[in-house]
């Protein structure tokens, strides 16, 4: 969609009806000025309403892709409207969250629709001895889980994207793909 010529667009502030008394009758006047007032219409219609442009639930689809870029969202135009504005709505906090257990299992939701659960995240421990030996590390890395939820069918490559972008830096995480929510047993 382009702001640039939006047809029957009328301008609020019109040209010719600001001029001097001495052109409010020339016709010349009249009609260069109503030129000017298309090409600047939508620029006084985007001015009128900027605020509305800077709100992601409020701005239009073209938009939200910028403004999105600001906040350093992808941009997937696969994704419903609603979840998009919601991404960029929502980016600070996912940002805030990137690496832990909770902002992963977040942005699968927010981005895919898939439910999530990890395990062996790494942990942390302390001890009251000093110098005393670090706790052993799970060989294979923290395990992601994910299930179908607003979908039936889950994208693994799109999801090993997401988990790939919000794991901690230098963890591999192990991604499965389960057909349904684990059981206890699992």
């Amino acid at each position: 969609m382009s702001r640039a010529a939006v047809p029957g667009l009328r301008s609020r502030h019109p040209i010719g009806e600001q001029l001097p008394a001495l052109y409010a009758d020339d016709d010349l006047a009249q009609r260069f000025t109503a030129g000017l007032d298309v090409v600047l219409a939508p620029v006084f219609a985007t001015l009128d309403n900027l605020p509305a442009y800077l709100d992601p639930r409020l701005a239009p689809p073209d938009f939200l892709a910028w403004l999105g870029s600001w906040v350093g969202v992808v941009d997937d135009p696969r994704c419903p409207l609603e979840l998009r504005r919601e991404a960029v709505v929502r980016a600070l906090e996912l940002h805030r969250l990137r690496g832990t257990r909770k902002g992963l299992v977040e942005a699968l939701w927010l981005v895919l629709g898939v439910h999530a659960d990890v395990s062996g995240d790494g942990g942390a421990t302390w001890s009251r001895t000093p110098g005393s030996d670090l706790p052993p590390q799970d060989p294979a890395g923290p395990l992601v889980r994910v299930w179908p939820g607003r979908e039936q069918h889950v994208d693994a490559e799109r999801v090993r994207e997401t988990v790939r972008a919000m794991c901690p830096a230098h963890t591999a995480c192990r991604v499965e793909i389960l057909p349904g929510p684990p059981s206890e047993g699992r």
